[in-house]
């Protein structure tokens, strides 16, 4: 399964709503460490079916979930449990760091 492009409109459902952590990707096209991060992203949504969701925000589309979740830099990864923030890391991180998040 690869990652879920998550709006405004699937948040409640896909996040909060969400019997499994979330991993939440903010990231933005024109963003060069996004590009970086991303093929990783893409593997572990794929790795952890069934252990967790992946997901990931456009904060250029969806400006409203990055206010929410108060993005100042991207790429910042948010972990969802519950419908509550539980872990967020900033910037380009190694598979097994990102891993850690959800997995913690």
């Amino acid at each position: 399964m690869s990652a879920l492009k998550i709006t405004s409109k699937n948040f409640e459902n896909e996040v909060l709503k969400s019997e499994k952590p979330v991993l939440l990707d903010f990231w933005a096209s024109w963003c060069g460490p996004c590009k970086m991060v991303a093929p990783i992203i893409d593997e572990i949504a794929k790795e952890a079916e069934g252990i967790a969701k992946v997901g990931k925000i456009n904060i250029d589309e969806e400006e409203e979930l990055a206010q929410a979740f108060h993005i100042m830099s991207i790429p910042t990864l948010v972990v969802v449990k519950d419908g509550k923030v539980v872990d967020s890391s900033v910037g380009v991180k190694p598979k097994k760091a990102i891993l850690s998040l959800i997995s913690e």
